[in-house]
């Protein structure tokens, strides 16, 4: 028994440039398939429920409500992207008051010192909403905690509540008014598509 016999990774001949650059080459057509379809199979779903939200929104902002988005680590990054959808959409467009709630860092990690991360969400909802408002939360798995909770508080708020999900939808799916599952396990493919999800949403509300 040689080493080479019993580690032939370790001595099998490196692939050339040309292999590494064509296998690469394949993975990201593949990927890049992957994601319009998951894209286009969102959008065919949720066409329906895309419009009655975009129409309770346009209605909450005309009569002066204010839109808040909340999430962890790569939704947290989608929620602060659709505030600012919202609120500095560009020239020729109609801004309207919106706010990521991870924006101030210091009342973020001041609750969670201080009190638990579960109640950062629920806790600036709770000082800044108001009933009319518009409280928008991301979760690939529809189960975060601080998320679920910061939802159930907008309800009994009387906020409209917005959900962007994965997977099954997880608890979020009792939580929101409007929601919008993104049918895959992958968190990559999940966050891509609510991605073009809350640009539809965005596209509508302006339309209105």
């Amino acid at each position: 028994m040689t080493h080479e016999t019993l580690y032939p990774g370790l001595y099998a001949a490196a692939p050339g440039v040309e292999e590494v650059l064509a296998e690469v080459a394949g993975s990201t057509a593949e990927k890049a398939r992957e994601i319009v379809a998951l894209r286009e199979e969102t959008g065919r779903l949720h066409a329906d429920r895309l419009a009655g939200c975009a129409a309770a929104l346009a209605r909450a902002f005309a009569a002066g409500g204010r839109l808040f988005a909340f999430g962890n680590g790569g939704s947290g990054t989608d929620g602060h992207a659709l505030a600012e959808l919202f609120a500095n959409p560009g020239p020729g467009r109609r801004p309207l008051p919106a706010l990521a709630l991870t924006s101030d860092v210091a009342v973020i990690t001041a609750l969670g010192n201080d009190i638990g991360f579960e109640v950062v969400f629920a806790r600036r909802l709770a000082a800044l909403g108001r009933a009319g408002d518009i409280a928008v939360g991301l979760s690939t798995s529809g189960d975060s905690a601080n998320v679920i909770r910061a939802l159930g508080e907008a309800g009994r708020m009387g906020m409209i509540t917005v959900g962007f999900a994965g997977y099954d939808g997880g608890r979020m799916r009792d939580r929101v008014d409007h929601l919008f599952v993104v049918p895959s396990s992958s968190v990559h493919r999940i966050q891509e598509a609510q991605t073009t999800l809350y640009h539809v949403l965005w596209e509508a509300v302006q339309a209105a």
